[in-house]
C-alpha cells in the first residue's frame, strides 16, 4: 500500500519523482551525496576529475572485499578473515611467480585457489564443525596472517610485472582498480539477484531453519557462500599488491572491519536476509570519500578516526530510522512516504551539519592560503618516535610560515599510498614521506614525480623511485652500535635476547641486519631467542615475559625501539639495569627517562625532532627550486647515563 501511495503522490512521476524515490529507498546514497556536497564546499581540491578517480581507486580494494562479505552477511554470517586471506593470496602469487618460476597465469590461479580454499575451510568449520562464524573466521584471520609471514619470511615480495599492471591506468587516465571493482560488483549483483545460490543466501539469512525444512541444503550452501567470500578476498589482495608493486605480508590489516562497515552502511543487516551489491559499493565509497576529504582538509590524523566513526554511525542511523519510519503504520502519524521523506531529509541534515561543523572546526589548513603547502605522511603516530618527527616538522613549518598537512598511515602501506595520492591530486608544493615500506611507496612517489611535485623521504628511503632528498639516520649502523653497546657492557660474553620490530617493515629489517652484523664481532655473545614485538610496549612486555619462562638466565636485551625496551623492563622488574642490561633504539623521551633512572642501560638515539625539522627545510628548498643534497644524514648517538643529561634529542 505504501508503494501505491508513493506512486500516486503529486509530482511523484517523472525524473524528479524517481530521484526522490531513489533517495528515500537508499539512505546510504543520500548520505554519500550529502558528504560529497559538504566536502566540495569545504575544499576546492575535492570535486576534480583526478581526485574523484583517486577516490575510486582508494575504494576499490575495500569494495571488492565487501562484495564477498555481503554474501556472508546476507546469509546471517560474518567473515573476519578476508583481510588476512587477501594478504595470503597475494603472497602466494608473488612467492610462486618470482621465487619459484611458476608461470604468472598459473600463479594467479594458485592465488585465487588459496582464497577459495580459505573460504572452504571457514565454511566447513561453520557448517559441519558447528563453530560460530565469529570464532571460525577469527581463527583463520590469525592462521592466514601467520602463513603469509611464514611464506614471505616477514619481507615484502616483488610482484610480477605483468600482474602489477592491474594497478596502472588505461589510456593514461582510467584506473584499472576501478574497472576491476565495477566488474566484481556486477558479478556480485548477478550472484545475489539472478542465481540459485543468491536466493539461498537470502533464505538462509531470513530463517535458516525454514530454509532447511523447505529442502535447501544449508550446509553445502554455506560452503559455497564462504568460498565466494574467499574468492573475492583473493582478487582484492591481488589488486592491492598490484597497486603497491609488492606482496606485503602485513597488507590489508584491519580491512575486514572496513569491509563489514561498508556492507552495513550500504543497508545490509547483520541479522541477515537483506543487502545488495549496489549498497555495499556506496558504503565503500562513503569510507573512501571521508578519508580523502579529511586528508584534503588537513584534519588532524587523530581526529580523523573520530570524525569517520561518528559519520559512519550517523549514516547507519539514517538508514535504520528511515526503514523503521517506512515500516510504521500510516495511522501512527510517522509512517508512509511522507514520514520516510521527513526522517530521511532530517537525518541527512544532521549528517551535513556534523560533517561541515566538525571539519570546519578541526581542519588546520586552508586551500586559499598563499603560504607554501607541504604534506607529511608518517608511517604511524602510535609511536613516540614518529610523534617527535611530527613535532619537529610542525615547529619548523610554523617558524617558516608553511602550511603543513600531517597524515597517519597506521603502519598500513596501502593506506599510505592513498594519502600520497591525495597529496598529489591536491597539488601540494612538496611531499614528505616516512614510508611504511620502502618498496610499497615507490608507485605513489613516481606519481608525485610525474606531477612535478618534489618528494622528501624521512627516516626511511623509497625504493624504485627517485626522491629529491633522503633525511635519515642509518638504521643498520644504529643496529651495529646497539649490538656493540650491549656486548661490551657484558664484557664480550653473555646470553641475550632480541626483540624485533614489526615483521615486514624496512626499519625492522635494517635494524635486525645491524644487530646481526654487530654481534659477529663478539662470538662470546649467545643469542637465546629473537622474537617480533611489533614496536609496541605492551607486546614487548608480553613477549619478554614469555621469553623469561624459557630463558630465565638471560643477561642482556636488544630491542629495535625504546617502546619494546620499556615493555621488556617491565617484564624484568628489579632485574632491569642490574643483572640484565637492556639497550633500546630511538632516544624517545620515555626511553631517555629510563636511561636516567638506570633501568635502560642505553638507547641508540636518532634525534627524531631534528629529522622532522630538516625534512621541512629541504622540502621548502625544493619548492623554491634551490639545490638540495640527495642525502642528509642525521647522526645516531649512543646515550647512556653518563651523557644523557647533555643530550637534547
Amino acid at each position: 500500500m505504501a508503494t501505491d501511495t508513493l506512486k500516486s503522490e503529486p509530482g511523484a512521476g517523472g525524473a524528479p519523482g524517481a530521484l526522490r524515490r531513489l533517495l528515500l529507498d537508499n539512505g546510504a546514497l543520500t548520505a554519500l551525496i550529502v558528504l560529497v556536497i559538504a566536502l566540495s564546499a569545504l575544499s576546492g581540491d575535492f570535486l576534480t576529475t583526478d581526485n574523484l578517480l583517486n577516490i575510486g581507486v582508494q575504494a576499490a580494494v575495500t569494495a571488492i572485499l565487501a562484495f564477498g562479505v555481503t554474501f556472508v552477511i546476507v546469509s546471517a554470517g560474518i567473515d573476519l578473515s578476508v583481510g588476512s586471506v587477501a594478504a595470503l593470496s597475494a603472497t602466494v602469487l608473488a612467492w610462486s611467480a618470482t621465487q619459484h618460476g611458476v608461470p604468472v597465469a598459473l600463479a594467479v590461479i594458485l592465488a585465487v585457489a588459496t582464497g577459495v580454499a580459505a573460504g572452504l575451510v571457514n565454511g566447513f568449520l561453520i557448517a559441519y564443525g558447528k563453530l560460530p562464524p565469529f570464532i571460525a573466521t577469527l581463527a583463520l584471520l590469525s592462521v592466514g596472517r601467520g602463513l603469509a609471514l611464514v611464506i614471505s619470511q616477514g619481507s615484502p615480495i616483488a610482484f610480477p610485472g605483468s600482474v602489477s599492471h592491474l594497478g596502472d591506468t588505461l589510456g593514461g587516465w582510467l584506473p584499472v582498480p576501478v574497472l576491476v571493482m565495477v566488474l566484481m560488483g556486477l558479478i556480485a549483483a548477478f550472484v545475489l539477484g539472478r542465481t540459485y545460490i543468491g536466493r539461498s543466501m537470502y533464505a538462509i539469512g531470513g530463517n535458516e531453519e525454514a530454509a532447511r525444512l523447505s529442502g535447501l541444503r544449508v550446509k553445502r550452501q554455506k560452503l559455497a557462500i564462504y568460498a565466494l567470500s574467499g574468492l573475492f578476498a583473493a582478487v582484492a589482495g591481488i589488486v592491492l599488491a598490484a597497486r603497491l608493486s609488492s606482496a606485503q605480508p602485513q597488507a590489508a590489516d584491519g580491512y575486514e572491519l572496513d569491509a563489514i562497515a561498508a556492507v552495513v552502511i550500504g543497508g545490509a543487516s547483520l541479522a541477515g536476509g537483506t543487502g545488495k551489491a549496489s549498497g555495499t559499493l556506496i558504503g565503500a565509497l562513503i569510507l573512501a570519500v571521508l578519508r580523502n576529504g579529511l586528508n584534503l582538509l588537513s584534519v588532524s590524523a587523530f581526529w580523523q578516526q573520530v570524525v569517520i566513526g561518528v559519520v559512519i554511525a550517523l549514516a547507519v542511523l539514517l538508514d535504520t530510522v528511515r526503514r523503521k519510519a517506512g515500516a510504521t503504520p500510516v495511522a501512527a502519524g510517522t509512517g508512509g512516504p511522507k514520514g520516510r521523506q521527513a526522517v530521511t531529509y532530517a537525518l541527512a541534515a544532521v549528517v551535513t551539519v556534523a560533517v561541515v561543523g566538525a571539519t570546519s572546526f578541526l581542519h588546520g589548513g586552508s586551500s586559499s592560503s598563499t603560504n607554501p603547502r607541504l604534506g607529511l605522511s608518517l608511517s604511524t603516530l602510535n609511536n613516540p618516535f614518529f610523534v617527535q618527527i611530527r613535532a619537529g616538522a610542525q615547529a619548523e613549518a610554523e617558524k617558516l610560515g608553511v602550511d603543513l598537512t600531517v597524515t597517519d598511515a597506521q603502519n598500513d602501506a596501502s593506506q599510505q599510498a592513498n594519502q600520497l595520492q591525495n597529496f598529489t591530486s591536491s597539488g601540494l608544493g612538496a611531499i614528505i614521506v616516512n614510508p611504511v615500506d620502502s618498496d610499497a611507496a615507490g608507485n605513489s612517489v613516481k606519481a608525485a614525480d610525474k606531477a612535478r611535485i618534489p618528494v622528501v623521504a624521512v627516516d626511511r628511503g623509497v625504493n624504485k623511485a627517485s626522491v629529491d632528498t633522503l633525511v635519515a639516520s642509518d638504521n643498520v649502523a644504529g643496529g651495529e652500535l646497539a649490538a656493540k653497546t650491549v656486548a661490551e657492557r657484558l664484557g664480550g660474553k653473555g646470553k641475550i635476547v632480541i626483540l624485533q620490530g614489526q615483521a615486514g617493515t624496512s626499519a625492522a629489517r635494517e635494524r635486525a641486519a645491524g644487530f646481526a652484523r654487530g654481534l659477529k664481532a663478539y662470538p662470546g655473545i649467545q643469542v637465546l631467542a629473537q622474537q617480533p614485538a611489533d614496536f609496541d610496549r605492551t607486546k614487548g612486555l608480553d613477549v619478554m615475559s614469555n621469553l623469561l619462562q624459557a630463558h630465565p638466565d638471560v643477561q642482556g636485551v636488544i630491542a629495535a625501539n625504546d617502546e619494546m625496551a620499556l615493555g621488556a623492563i617491565k617484564a624484568l622488574g628489579s632485574r632491569a639495569g642490574k643483572s640484565v642490561q637492556v639497550v633500546g633504539f630511538d632516544g624517545t623521551p620515555d626511553g631517555l627517562t629510563a636511561v636516567k633512572d638506570g633501568t635502560l642501560y642505553a638507547s641508540v638515539a636518532q634525534q627524531p625532532s631534528q629529522l622532522g625539522r630538516i625534512a621541512v627545510d629541504n622540502a621548502l628548498k625544493a619548492v623554491r627550486g634551490d639545490k638540495v643534497e640527495p642525502m642528509v644524514k642525521v647522526p645516531v648517538k649512543v646515550v647512556t647515563k653518563d651523557n644523557v643529561a647533555g643530550f637534547s634529542g
